[in-house]
């Protein structure tokens, strides 16, 4: 059973299972969807990602959750929060990544938004980053919607291919 986390106007977050493997197979194995990560993904590292969120949970009782479209049960998106390096620190990062059947409604904006909150409210961090490759400009977006300003930038490395990268981010309001 799947836990659920948060709930918006639209949606619910909730804990991903193996049995979303296809909903996340969507997303992760799509060339466009993940030209942001240089490539695609394999089943095999569907299988490991999805892996590591189980672990997540146990471990840290937070990580990226499935999106899922209330009304449909359908899992159209992935977003949620995890420790990630940038720029040789640990961040706490608001990620985020849909399936691109449903791009462009403000779905993203709106589960990143929720975990801004949950970060702030449930969790007591006092800032919130999302760590964005240079051209891409949707999740900019997503980030400047959430209250997110730009902190730096770095290299990072996806597939042995060093990209340039933006960090966002938004404190926490006295």
């Amino acid at each position: 059973m799947t836990v659920a986390i948060l709930e918006t106007e639209r949606l619910v977050l909730r804990e991903l299972a193996l049995t979303d493997l296809p909903a996340t197979r969507e997303i992760v194995c799509d060339e466009l969807t993940m030209q942001s990560r240089c490539g695609a993904w394999s089943e095999d590292e569907n299988a490991e990602g999805l892996r590591k969120q189980l672990i997540s949970y146990k471990e840290h009782s937070f990580g990226r959750w499935a999106v899922v479209l209330k009304g449909t049960n359908k899992v159209i998106g992935i977003c949620g929060l995890q420790w990630c390096d940038a720029d040789n620190d640990k961040v706490f990062e608001i990620g985020y990544l849909f399936n691109r059947a449903y791009w462009h409604n403000g779905y993203a904006a709106e589960a990143a938004n929720a975990c801004k909150k949950y970060a702030f409210h449930i969790l007591k961090h006092d800032e919130v980053f999302s760590i964005i490759k240079d051209s891409n400009y949707p999740a900019m977006n997503v980030a400047i919607r959430n209250g997110m300003l730009i902190r730096g930038r770095f290299i990072k490395s996806y597939n042995g291919r060093n990209t340039q990268h933006y960090i966002f981010s938004v404190r926490r309001k006295a």
